[in-house]
């Protein structure tokens, strides 16, 4: 490791704090994975209570998500020339600030900010817990095991956000899926206080690059904000089309201030590491295709089936135990396999478990006819989302770890973005002007196509997955003198 990244790293300590710190950082991760569907089972009860109409209620989820998305980048990059542990204690104080301001919130409008507030503590933390992780643990079986720890304890959280939010919505009202989040984030910003060692001095010379930081946060910040308001608004009002213009010409204003940079925001080099980018584009698919089966689930639970939040919640309890398992696993089959083949596999397993799901989604189906598809695509959805963040901190160094997991969550966003844009869409089509029965067997079949297109996406993920380079192998070192220590072993060149 050079000097540069010596200032960046987290000190190598022993097992026992290594352990604690992974504890911590994966309950960091478990809180904001929390909230991207906490609120989500609670909606309904939050248009009633804030008087948002039925065009309006999906900005509850959207101010998260455009905040988020936006400043992901931001804060990888913050968290490397910054410092990681301030970042991570930043992010975690507006997450804590926002979801106590959510909960109170006495208007709409007051709720929005306090969404916002909280996506921007998400995009703090995001990128710096898995930055941390990158940098404590050494690339290989130890790293692979701690993104295992961290992807299922993330992974899990997006499901658990969906029964802990129907069981907190229907025995103390909306209010409390806010609340939860205010003793959570205080534990673990205490925690990260006692557990992280401080930051090393700020390196001289390097500089944030404000303007790349700005152009890069308002063009993504715009661009979610189209792709997110779209379905809603129409494609073709004032709102998203300024949006959409706006948010192209600030990436290319972005790219050029860039090319122009001494120390740009997002290294030119970072892209010649094949995995990093190939695992953009995989966590950007991931996201479009298996982030969105939460959604329409959720819708199929309660327009079709007539479940109400906490039924809703308890049947997601199957899918969170099979994607706690398949996240946790992946790392010691990464480990023993490879990046490549675990990610094929897993992907083959979730395009088949999508197309039983979407096949089970039938207007009088029963919840026992979606159990294998559940099973088959949370084993895919699991092992792929620990595997994707393998791959992005595979041979990146130190220094520009948190960049580099800024540009995979970044992706993730985006493409979280554009499939549920996408997919809604499908969702929706031959539902217009019915009511009543003919509405609920419409929605069966739009929610049913949906994740059929799912299944698609995932198949073609895999595709992207063939780009992948084969982790490095073992190479022998010629007899070194007697009595002197070596590696045990050299990483062949060209292995990232």
């Amino acid at each position: 490791m050079t000097p540069t990244d010596a200032t960046h790293a987290a000190p190598r300590s022993s097992a026992s704090s290594h352990n604690a710190i992974l504890a911590l950082l994966a309950f960091a991760m478990l809180i904001v994975s929390l909230d991207q569907y906490i609120v989500v089972v609670a909606l309904p009860a939050i248009g009633r209570g804030l008087g948002y109409s039925a065009h309006t209620l999906q900005t509850v989820i959207s101010a998260y998500a455009v905040a988020s998305a936006g400043f992901l980048l931001l804060g990888g990059r913050a968290s490397d020339l910054l410092g990681r542990r301030r970042v991570l204690l930043l992010g975690l104080a507006l997450y804590g600030i926002g979801s106590l301001t959510g909960g109170v919130a006495p208007s709409a409008a007051v709720l929005l900010i306090a969404r916002a507030v909280q996506g921007l503590g998400g995009a703090l933390v995001f990128p710096a817990t898995l930055a941390l992780i990158n940098t404590t643990f050494a690339e290989g079986p130890e790293r692979n095991r701690a993104v295992a720890v961290w992807g299922g304890t993330g992974a899990a959280g997006l499901v658990i956000g969906v029964l802990l939010g129907g069981v907190l919505t229907q025995a103390f009202g909306w209010g409390a899926v806010f609340f939860v989040n205010v003793p959570l984030a205080s534990v673990a910003l205490v925690l990260s206080l006692t557990l992280i060692p401080p930051d090393r001095e700020r390196e001289t010379g390097r500089r944030f690059d404000l303007p790349g930081a700005l152009s890069t946060t308002l063009g993504v910040t715009l661009l979610v904000f189209a792709l997110v308001q779209g379905p809603n608004l129409g494609w073709g009002s004032p709102g998203v089309l300024a949006s959409a213009i706006g948010g192209v010409l600030m990436l290319a204003v972005f790219a050029l201030i860039e090319r122009g940079s001494r120390d740009p925001l997002v290294p030119p080099r970072l892209f010649a590491n094949r995995n990093l980018a190939t695992a953009a584009l995989i966590a950007f698919l991931f996201w479009a295709t298996f982030g969105s089966v939460l959604y329409f689930l959720t819708l199929y639970f309660q327009e079709v089936r007539g479940y109400n939040a906490l039924q809703t919640g308890l049947g997601f309890l199957l899918p969170t135990a099979v994607v706690v398992a398949g996240s946790t696993l992946a790392g010691r089959v990464v480990t023993r396999y490879g990046l490549r083949p675990t990610l094929l596999t897993a992907l083959g397993i979730g395009a088949l478990g999508a197309v039983a799901l979407g096949l089970g989604m039938s207007p009088d189906g029963s919840y026992a006819a979606l159990v294998p598809g559940l099973i088959l695509i949370s084993v895919g959805d699991g092992t792929v989302f620990t595997t994707m963040f393998i791959a992005a901190g595979t041979g990146v160094d130190d220094s520009e770890q948190g960049v580099a997991s800024g540009i995979a969550s970044t992706s993730t966003s985006i493409g979280a973005a554009v499939g549920l844009a996408l997919l809604v869409l499908v969702a929706a089509s031959g539902t217009g002007g019915l009511t009543a029965e003919p509405l609920r067997v419409a929605t069966a079949h739009g929610l049913s196509h949906a994740v059929l297109v799912i299944a698609a996406g995932i198949a073609t993920t895999a595709g992207v997955t063939l780009n992948l380079r084969p982790a490095p192998r073992p190479r022998a070192l010629p007899p070194c003198p007697r009595g002197l220590a070596r590696p045990a072993f050299r990483r062949e060149e060209g292995g990232a």
